[in-house]
């Protein structure tokens, strides 16, 4: 991308953040453009209004819900932040809308405003248990039924909670809580090319047969 075009991106970014905030006064929390991306903070009971104005006004266009997905900051009181990521083709700009929500502030559904939202909200349930009120289908995408816990969020055990086998005399899969054998948790902290084997099982006779004919020469 050239200076210029650079610059036309930056003033259009500039044109959506002044417009979101004299249209939306204290329900744009904060606006910044930062590497060359604007991300605007909008409070959570305005969502579903603000996706509609840049959607809609002439000046946004911004057509196409790129993408849905939550982030988990435990250090927060409001731990959890939804970012809607937008694309205008008409305007060529990407924009990013964030709310914060935590595990008792629902996010309203955005369904209504853009359909393909429907199974990113569920994944965003799933992953981090952040409820989506009014959507029309809001259950687990990713894990299986029966699933405990949010396996995003920072606080969810690596190894989870439970671990799945198939039993051959039950004839069913079953569920175990998880068990590491402490005989397959050796760690020796060499990296790869430290830890290489100099010679790969097979090439003993290959090696054999070369230095023989280098001691022969």
């Amino acid at each position: 991308m050239s200076k210029e075009q650079k610059l036309i991106e930056k003033d259009g970014l500039k044109v959506v953040g002044e417009t979101l905030a004299k249209n939306f006064g204290s329900a744009i929390l904060s606006v910044k453009i930062a590497l060359d991306e604007l991300s605007v903070h909008v409070e959570t009971s305005e969502i579903q209004k603000v996706l509609v104005f840049l959607r809609d006004d002439i000046n946004c266009q911004f057509k196409l819900l790129m993408e849905l997905c939550g982030v988990d900051y435990p250090e927060r009181e409001n731990r959890f932040e939804v970012v809607y990521c937008l694309l205008s083709l008409s305007r060529n700009i990407r924009l990013k809308i964030r709310v914060s929500a935590n595990e008792r502030i629902p996010v309203p559904s955005v369904v209504g405003v853009f359909s393909s939202a429907g199974w990113w909200e569920r994944e965003v349930w799933d992953l981090f248990g952040i409820f989506f009120s009014g959507h029309p289908d809001l259950r687990r995408i990713l894990s299986d039924y029966g699933f405990e816990g949010h396996p995003l969020r920072k606080d969810f055990p690596l190894t989870g909670y439970v671990e799945v086998r198939y039993d051959d005399s039950q004839k069913r899969v079953v569920y175990e809580p998880v068990s590491l054998t402490q005989e397959f948790r050796d760690f020796d902290f060499m990296s790869p090319w430290e830890g290489i084997q100099k010679v790969l099982p097979g090439d003993e006779k290959a090696i054999d047969v070369a230095d023989k004919s280098s001691k022969g020469d």
